[in-house]
C-alpha cells in the first residue's frame, strides 16, 4: 500500500486501538491465569498502584506508539518513515519520561506525607503505611514504564533497520554517522 493516497488516519487508529485492545486482553488473561485475580481486580490493583492519571498518559502514550510503528513500518515514502520513525522514538522517550516522573512524584508525595504528621510511637504504623503505599507506586511506575519504553525503542529500532535499506537513497548512512 503506497502512501500516495491520502492518509487515513481512522484506519491507523482503528488499528493502534485493535493491537492495544488485543494486547491487553492478552496481558489480562495471563494476570488472570498467574495471580487467581478476576479482571476487574486487576483493573483495582491497577488503579491503586499506578493511579488514574498515570494509566490514562502510559496507554495513550502506548496507543501512539502502536500507530507510529503501524505507520512507519507500512510507508512507502521516505519523509512520512522518517517522520512517523520521530514519533515512535519521541513516544518511547515520553513513556521513560512518564515514569521517572510518577517515581519522583510518589517519591515526593511520600516524603511530604511524612513531614505533615510528627511521628509518635501511636502513629508510627499509618505513618509508615501511607509512605509506603506512596514509595509502591512511584517504584511501579518505573518498574512497568522504563521496559516499555525500552520494549518500544527496540521495536523502532527493529523496523527503522530493516527499512533502511529501502530508503538507502533517502536516508543519512550508518557508515556517514
Amino acid at each position: 500500500m503506497a502512501d500516495t493516497e491520502p492518509a487515513k488516519p481512522l484506519h491507523n487508529m482503528f488499528f493502534a486501538i485493535a493491537c492495544l485492545i488485543g494486547g491487553l486482553a492478552i496481558v489480562f488473561a495471563g494476570l488472570s491465569f498467574v495471580t487467581n485475580m478476576q479482571v476487574a481486580d486487576i483493573l483495582t490493583w491497577i488503579e491503586q498502584n499506578f493511579g488514574l492519571t498515570f494509566s490514562i498518559i502510559f496507554g495513550a502514550l502506548i496507543l501512539l506508539s502502536i500507530i507510529a510503528i503501524h505507520r512507519f513500518s507500512k510507508t512507502q515514502q521516505a519523509d512520512i518513515f522518517l517522520y512517523w520513525h520521530q514519533i515512535g522514538i519521541q513516544s518511547a522517550n515520553a513513556i521513560s519520561t512518564l515514569a521517572l516522573t510518577f517515581t519522583l512524584l510518589g517519591i515526593s508525595l511520600g516524603i511530604g506525607a511524612l513531614s505533615e504528621q510528627s511521628l509518635t510511637p501511636e502513629n508510627v504504623n499509618n505513618v509508615i503505611s501511607i509512605l509506603t503505599k506512596q514509595f509502591s507506586m512511584a517504584f511501579m511506575t518505573t518498574v512497568i514504564g522504563l521496559p516499555t519504553a525500552t520494549v518500544v525503542r527496540a521495536w523502532v529500532a527493529i523496523i527503522y533497520t530493516k527499512r533502511n535499506a529501502e530508503f538507502a537513497k533517502f536516508l543519512p548512512s550508518a557508515s556517514a554517522e
